[in-house]
């Protein structure tokens, strides 16, 4: 079964506080070549059957409306995955 994955980010404009705190954990570790860190979500949404236009219209509504706060994120991708092969 195909995988719909959807990225999710912090708009460019906020502050991503888990983000410093990741940079300053990292900086702590000796990791200086490490300037930012931006925290994000991503979802996988498996799908039973094919992938279609009308699939993927009905993900981008959900992303925009349910996986995303669009106050203070952005949707910054949506891509399919193809099934795994079977073992």
């Amino acid at each position: 079964m195909p995988t719909i994955v959807v990225e999710v980010m912090p708009k460019a404009e906020l502050l991503d506080p888990q983000g410093k705190a990741v940079v300053g954990a990292l900086s702590r570790l000796g990791q200086q070549q490490f300037t930012d860190v931006r925290i994000g979500k991503r979802f996988e949404l498996t799908v039973e059957g094919e992938v279609t236009e009308a699939v993927l219209a009905d993900v981008r509504r959900l992303a925009d409306d349910v996986l995303s706060n669009s106050v203070i994120e952005d949707v910054v991708s949506i891509s399919v995955l193809d099934a795994a092969p079977a073992v």
